[in-house]
């Protein structure tokens, strides 16, 4: 039998040819029997942490991450919801920009009814950083200098018109008296081009989200000016004000999960949520947690099912007081 399996596996690729048995069927099994865990930007950002939380919660060989970048998450949303909707072993990281996105119609014709939410495993909150090089020190130093010319200050994103990236700094901008539309925005594919933008120079400021400032916060490359979040967050982050100490109403709480496709079993998809449950209740997972930027927050199945129907309900006010929707 042994046998049999190498001759196999020698024919469909080439390069196995020279490999032991052993080796030949261990990578066989964790290529063919691991979950798939879909990062739906390239690696280096939110979406990437979400997964490589998951991963490490469940146990390390119980989930592969593929990478499937394109429309902050729309390439890897097309592809579940027309293309492996059954698939009862695939999941697929979102974040709260995922939600704004679908409201925004950027994932086409769909709402959050169209995916089986699985589990929310923590919150991020938005964030606006510059370099540490940069003259601004402030939020309020970033925004006079918008309130002089709107369009003299280079801001990288994730995502255009409408991202939540543009959203968390057009709510500071209304506030100050400015009119979003007329900021400098650059639009990357998550926040892990939007950094390497930042420290290259493109941009001078990024507007994303506290989990990606942590990466770089600890080697001092870069200066996060506020977090947007109710009050100041524990961690590498400790001494950074939040943008309401500095006059501007806004918070920007940013959940991370996980869901699947539409037509995932029953069957699989409760042992998704109950094995989610079990990791989310061990205590070690709460440091763990911490490790990848995030904070507690809890939520599966039908309860994360129905946040998400309310969080829809929520972004669109605010997309349409931003003249975004109707």
């Amino acid at each position: 039998m042994p046998g049999g399996w190498c001759n196999a596996l020698r024919l469909l690729h080439p390069a196995c040819r020279g490999f032991g048995v052993g080796i030949l069927l261990s990578l066989f099994l964790s290529t063919a029997f691991a979950a798939e865990c879909i990062v739906p930007s390239k690696p280096g950002g939110g979406f990437d942490q979400t997964c490589k939380l998951a991963q490490k919660g469940l146990g390390g060989d119980a989930l592969r991450l593929s990478y499937l970048p394109g429309g902050i998450g729309a390439v890897a949303w097309s592809s579940i919801v027309s293309q492996r909707r059954a698939e009862p072993d695939t999941l697929v990281a979102f974040s709260g920009g995922s939600l704004l996105n679908v409201v925004l119609g950027k994932f086409g014709r769909s709402t959050g009814a169209d995916v089986r939410w699985v589990a929310a495993v923590g919150t991020d909150y938005g964030m606006i950083a510059v370099r540490a090089d940069s003259p601004y020190k402030s939020l309020r130093e970033l925004v006079a200098a918008m309130q002089r010319d709107p369009a003299a200050v280079t801001i990288g994103a994730g995502g255009t018109i409408g991202s939540q990236d543009w959203i968390k700094v057009a709510l500071v901008a209304k506030q100050a008296g400015v009119d979003p539309k007329k900021l400098r925005f650059v639009a990357f594919e998550g926040g892990g081009e939007s950094f390497t933008a930042l420290l290259a120079g493109h941009v001078q400021v990024v507007s994303g989200d506290v989990s990606e400032a942590s990466l770089h916060a600890v080697s001092d490359r870069i200066r996060v000016l506020a977090v947007l979040s109710d009050a100041r967050l524990p961690g590498a982050l400790a001494q950074v004000p939040t943008a309401r100490e500095q006059g501007y109403d806004v918070t920007w709480p940013i959940i991370r999960g996980l869901y699947m496709g539409p037509q995932v079993p029953d069957a699989d998809y409760r042992r998704w949520v109950a094995a989610f449950d079990r990791m989310m209740a061990d205590k070690s997972f709460d440091q763990l947690r911490a490790a990848h930027g995030l904070y507690p927050f809890a939520m599966t199945g039908k309860l994360l099912t129905d946040y998400v129907a309310r969080t829809e309900e929520n972004y669109h006010r605010q997309a349409a007081e931003l003249g975004l929707v109707r």
